[in-house]
């Protein structure tokens, strides 16, 4: 990144902040220990960094971070922090209580200043900022250490920072270049309109405009993690998203972008608009009956080109409609059942082709709260256990599916597989055991060994100083 430097007077702003030079303020001491006002030192030394010029918020930087990015809203960052009022006195501080402080930039979960002015600063920067009241308490302060209309002076060192993860596993972080309108976000459902910049190892792979279906991004060719994020984006926002293969082209790749196996991918996106679906809450029992039927249908299709997470998302959408309905009359509830029945079933099995074995024996055990002879659910439970070389508890499985079909031949099969296992591992077992009782034995061998040779060392010791003819004194005593 190079530099901007303008100025003069011996002094240099440097993209937007100023360094301090020989003879100005470096420090909260510097500036409280000076015979000036420390408003004054800001407004001779400072940098305003407010988006509107009004000097709310000024910043002097005691030491350069590494160049590169800054945080973006909505990154987690990471600072250690002292802050003062305008006489001196410490009012807080991170490194009094040897932690750092944690927060999500541009959020609002810090006072307005801290949004405006870390998102000024480098990883490793260390600045002074001061705070107008109206950037930071204002008039009602923070009782009883900040009192009210306070003007406050920090000193902030940005630790490290990073995109916001939208995913347990970390596979999809985001990033907001441009904060969107509103608080209204697309819904599982809803008609996107986006502009996509895609860029896989520093290269640009597709740049266009598109619009796809919530859920249904595969349709279009839009990774599915581009699809995930939709709903936490924001009409007029424009993102970065760090996709991990598993979200982008996964081990297929993608041969007419020539994105190989597991290829990390970086998307731009920008939310031009949306018109959101009628949200599950909003349709009666019989249309939500009907969806499912289609939703349903979707995730099969999906489930055959192999494209699992995308048909996990329509199963999922069956559950969250139907799992709290009754029903009215017994048509309905056996048709909530039935298809709360399936799309249990296919997510196990869609689980069970993503590896996910925890997820797999979650709806199998849905399946058989409902249905508890399933063969299907107790078949692919047993499955999900011996890959998870829970053995014995895969057995019982199987056995169970016998009892309710005795001519299912594959469960047979995964009977005496589950049984080689359990005596492979009871000889592993053996074995393990076996050794470790030999090493305590050797052990402890040796530890007898030195004993008895230390016991006889001391006697020995003791019979030569028996042999020991007595000295005497010069008194003769």
């Amino acid at each position: 990144m190079v530099k901007h430097m303008r100025g003069t007077d011996n002094k240099r702003e440097i993209l937007g902040t100023r360094v301090c030079l020989s003879g100005e303020m470096s420090s909260l001491e510097d500036i409280f220990s000076s015979n000036q006002c420390p408003a004054a030192v800001f407004t001779s030394q400072g940098t305003d960094v407010t988006p509107n010029g009004d000097r709310g918020v000024c910043k002097i930087v005691k030491q350069h971070g590494v160049e590169g990015e800054r945080p973006m809203i909505g990154d987690r960052v990471y600072v250690h922090y002292t802050g003062r009022l305008l006489n001196g006195k410490k009012f807080d501080s991170s490194l009094d209580r040897k932690e750092p402080f944690v927060f999500n930039v541009g959020k609002g979960q810090v006072i307005k200043a801290w949004d405006i002015g870390v998102c000024s600063m480098q990883k490793g920067e260390v600045c002074l900022m001061l705070c107008k009241p109206e950037y930071a308490y204002g008039s009602a302060g923070s009782p009883p250490k900040v009192p009210p209309n306070a003007t406050l002076v920090f000193e902030i060192e940005l630790l490290s920072f990073r995109g916001e993860e939208l995913t347990e596993d970390g596979g999809i972080v985001k990033r907001i270049k441009v904060k969107g309108e509103g608080y209204n976000n697309p819904n599982e459902g809803a008609t996107v309109h986006v502009h996509l910049e895609g860029w896989c190892g520093g290269r640009l792979f597709e740049s266009r405009d598109v619009t796809f279906v919530v859920g249904e991004s595969e349709d279009v060719g839009v990774p599915l993690g581009v699809d995930r994020a939709m709903e936490k984006i924001q009409k007029g926002e424009c993102c970065l998203l760090y996709l991990k293969p598993k979200y982008g082209y996964g081990k297929e790749g993608k041969k007419e972008y020539e994105i190989g196996s597991n290829a990390e991918l970086l998307y731009e996106v920008t939310l031009k608009d949306f018109e959101k679906a009628k949200d599950f809450w909003e349709m009666d029992l019989k249309e939500k009956l009907e969806r499912a039927v289609l939703v349903k249908q979707k995730g099969t299709q999906y489930f055959k080109a192999g494209r699992y997470n995308h048909a996990v998302i329509q199963y999922h959408q069956i559950v969250i409609w139907l799992e709290m309905e009754c029903g009215v009359g017994k048509e309905q509830q056996q048709a909530i059942q039935a298809l709360l029945l399936v799309a249990h079933l296919n997510l196990a099995l869609c689980y069970l082709r993503l590896r996910e074995y925890s997820q797999t024996v979650e709806n199998c055990n849905k399946v058989i709260e409902l249905d508890p002879e399933n063969e299907k659910a107790l078949y692919r439970r047993g499955e999900a256990r011996l890959l998870r070389n829970e053995f014995s508890m895969a057995l019982m499985d199987f056995r169970q599916v016998l009892q309710v079909n005795s001519f299912n031949h594959a469960a047979r099969s995964q009977i005496a597989v589950c049984q080689r296992k359990i005596r492979e591992h009871h000889e592993r077992d053996k074995k393990i055991y076996a050794n470790m009782f030999q090493r305590f034995a050797e052990h402890d061998a040796k530890v007898g060994r030195l004993k008895r040779k230390k016991e006889e060392s001391g006697i020995s010791d003791q019979n030569k100083q028996g042999l020991k003819r007595p000295r005497h004194s010069q008194d003769g005593s």
